[in-house]
């Protein structure tokens, strides 16, 4: 077995050079994920690459965005002023997320980058339509996601900041595995240029999706009764041992609708 070495970047050129460096490199940002994979010996780093001290914890009001720094905590995110008045849904989302530990440490961008396809901040990126920011270049939220645990980074690539766009309101509801506080089933819905959107996480195959033939209804009338008579197809979604497809198909309904409700 190799040495693990460990590395404090103090920019991102050097993360990235640090990365070039390694045969089997892992960027560490706040460890909730990566730290619990190596335990269970599903990745083996020969170098981790603490990103701490690369100047990316931020969240910065750009008017008509919010631009927040791949490094930003679930907690920051949460208390934040600025993100609470502009996009609610997201502020109540980080603060559901996991436990008080897992808050002060877990970031934004370990989230995202992992795309676990029950975590909440896919459906949020996603319903609003926010750019992710690589050193590299900017990806759409919709080109980003691609499947359970894959996303569209390249090998090295370094998530910097998402720019998420302020809606003219928004919600996120879940139903969470009361251990893992996980997603079961979460939708963030959200009202943007006078169209609604509605992203849901935890419940498909493929990950995070949006939710087409519910957004055409809200279209027609933004009210939780516009969703009422409207049933979700159980081909494609997760069964496991948490839920089944048909319990999910019930949930997804369930969850837009609270959120559609939050929002009015």
């Amino acid at each position: 077995m190799s040495k693990l070495l460990y590395a404090k970047a103090a920019s991102i050129n050097e993360a990235e050079q640090f990365f070039i460096e390694a045969e089997e490199a892992r960027y560490l940002a706040g460890g909730m994920t990566l730290l619990p994979t190596m335990r269970q010996r599903l990745v083996a780093p020969d170098r981790l690459i603490d990103l701490a001290n690369c100047q990316l914890s931020y969240i910065k009001d750009e008017g008509s965005f919010i631009k927040i720094g791949a490094m930003t905590t679930h907690s920051q995110i949460a208390l934040s002023d600025v993100i609470g008045r502009k996009i609610n849904g997201l502020a109540h989302l980080a603060s559901g997320i996991g436990d008080r530990q897992v808050r002060h440490r877990g970031t934004i961008g370990g989230s995202v980058a992992n795309n676990d396809p029950a975590a909440c901040y896919p459906a949020a990126l996603l319903a609003l339509g926010a750019q992710i920011h690589t050193h590299k270049r900017e990806l759409t939220a919709s080109d980003y996601f691609v499947d359970l645990f894959e996303t569209a980074l390249e090998e090295g690539e370094l998530i910097t900041a998402i720019s998420v766009p302020v809606p003219q309101k928004s919600a996120y509801f879940k139903a969470p595995n009361p251990a893992s506080r996980y997603a079961l089933a979460g939708v963030f819905a959200a009202f943007m240029d006078d169209k609604p959107y509605l992203a849901v996480t935890g419940a498909g195959e493929q990950g995070v999706f949006r939710w087409h033939e519910g957004e055409a209804a809200l279209a027609e009338n933004w009210s939780k009764e516009a969703l009422a008579n409207l049933t979700i197809s159980e081909e494609g979604l997760l069964s496991d041992i948490h839920a089944s497809a048909a319990f999910r198909s019930h949930l997804v309904k369930q969850m837009a609708q609270k959120a559609v409700e939050a929002c009015a």
